[in-house]
């Protein structure tokens, strides 16, 4: 089998995030373990991974034909934001999809996505 990496980009609302709810920060520190255990049980590794400050304290890069545009906060009023990632190895997308999928919350999204490969260059 062959391994592959992948990004696993953790969307979701960041008002419910920013409330801070002791029960509800126990509980996802509490199923970021049990993901990464379930992952090692699984054969897939995790190789990185980190929670992302609020989007309000991005800073934002643009070069177009004039001048570098350097602004901050999110490019975009959304209702989720990005609050976190996992960096995967494994042979076994099919089954990290599965997994990831087993630990989302209600009204949260995942997106997966592979990571290009340099190595062959």
């Amino acid at each position: 089998m062959t391994t592959a990496r992948y990004v696993v980009l953790l969307h979701g609302d960041e008002n419910v995030w920013s409330a801070r709810d002791e029960h509800l920060v126990q509980r996802t520190d509490e199923d970021h373990r049990l993901f990464g255990l379930r992952c090692a049980e699984n054969g897939h590794k995790i190789v990185g991974g980190e929670e992302l400050q609020a989007a309000s304290t991005s800073i934002l890069v643009r070069r177009g034909d004039g001048p570098l545009q350097v602004t901050e906060g999110p490019f975009a009023e959304t209702a989720e934001q990005l609050g976190g990632f996992y960096l995967i190895e494994t042979a076994d997308l099919d089954d990290l999809v599965q997994l990831v999928g087993a630990f989302q919350r209600e009204s949260e999204t995942a997106e997966i996505r592979p990571v290009v490969d340099h190595s062959e260059v």
